[in-house]
């Protein structure tokens, strides 16, 4: 197991910092060097090896102290995840090393202005040309697009959806950063065009036909079950900020925590946190297991994860009042946070049908983002 704490250290720390101006590339290459970007893949590429449980362990410990660090190890570990399952022996030994050693930032371009939800409706295209393929198209909500340098890219091929690498330096690539958004707003986001890229062939992961239910499918799934565990991390720390607040903090000569009222509040939270943290867990022996019920286990998690993470931050923002809204305040950063965990890799309402659907015994794709 990789120690993480000199990162953990840094970022208790920096994280407000980092909420203004983005997350600093010092930051970015000690996570490298401590092994986060290659947590979870195969020792033969440079790998640290960890299994399901070591990963959300991480996740939960970055989550804990900023999102947009733990959003770091979760795109890396999405396209990291794509490549080693359906990238051919070549692109394996050609690209996991440089991604697991942070040699290459990568981003996950998959979302449009048009497909969100549906991916399956997105518009860029692949266009085959002598052995190359030329790439157009506008992605939004990049994570670490504006420092990534390469994406692992979702399009349209004459026969189906497909994937491939773009490297971000390739002529026709525009990035265009985001800033001020509701929350990880220290995860670099950019909207990305792409105009005529010229792609060799040898870029696509999988042929097409395989770009969505496959190669995209297993990165989203690894990107769930990480943001998963760094619910589970927010909601910790929110707590434990909301405890420690009204184990102290007096209104006359009465502690909050002498209160019925705010005791109650604990006490909700504290179960929230801890029913998440066991579907975590749940989905993390699944994974290990290589059960098939895996993927579900994740949505299941991430879907409780990110419900407790919105409503333990809500709480904590409520009971620490002034100093929740303060522009230090770790809840209430955390609260802004959580409603974006709500949204990405498969909003709650999608993860609320697709568990449904699977009571019901009418399974649904688990590409949705």
């Amino acid at each position: 197991m990789i120690d993480v704490e000199p990162l953990v250290k840094t970022a208790v720390a920096e994280a407000g910092a980092w909420d203004e101006t983005g997350l600093p590339a010092e930051a970015v290459r000690l996570a490298a060097r401590l092994g986060v970007l290659g947590l979870d893949r195969p020792a033969e590429v440079g790998g640290g090896g960890a299994d399901a449980h070591e990963l959300g362990d991480v996740a939960a410990r970055l989550g804990a102290v900023c999102t947009s660090l733990r959003a770091l190890l979760t795109v890396q570990g999405m396209v990291g995840a794509a490549v080693d399952r359906w990238g051919t022996a070549e692109q394996r030994a050609a690209w996991l090393p440089r991604l697991v050693s942070g040699e290459l930032i990568a981003g996950l371009a998959a979302t449009e202005p048009g497909a969100g939800t549906d991916l399956s409706a997105v518009t860029t295209e692949f266009r085959p040309r002598g052995g190359d393929h030329r790439v157009s198209g506008r992605k939004v909500w990049v994570t670490f697009g504006q420092v990534a340098d390469v994406l692992l890219v979702l399009g349209r091929a004459p026969g189906g959806l497909v994937t491939g690498l773009v490297e971000t330096g390739r002529r026709g690539v525009t990035v265009e950063p985001v800033t001020g958004q509701l929350g990880m707003r220290g995860a670099r986001l950019a909207h990305v065009s792409f105009d005529g890229v010229v792609l060799p062939a040898s870029h696509l992961i999988a042929p097409p036909g395989f770009g969505l239910s496959h190669v995209t499918g297993t990165a989203l799934d690894h990107g769930r079950y990480t943001v998963a565990w760094g619910c589970v991390g927010m909601a910790r720390a929110c707590l434990d900020d909301a405890v420690a607040h009204a184990g102290r903090r007096r209104q006359g000569d009465t502690l909050l925590a002498g209160h019925g009222a705010v005791r109650a509040a604990l006490g909700r939270c504290s179960a929230e946190t801890l029913a998440a943290e066991a579907l975590c867990a749940r989905a993390a022996g699944l994974r290990r297991d290589g059960s098939p019920d895996a993927i579900l286990a994740s949505v299941i998690a991430k879907y409780a994860a990110a419900r407790a993470a919105a409503s333990v931050s809500a709480r904590a923002v409520q009971l620490l009042g002034a100093a929740g809204c303060a522009p230090d305040s770790r809840a209430g950063r955390f609260f802004r946070d959580a409603k974006v965990m709500q949204i990405i890799e498969g909003a709650d309402e999608v993860a609320e049908a697709t568990i449904g659907d699977h009571l019901l015994g009418r399974p649904r794709g688990g590409g949705a983002r």
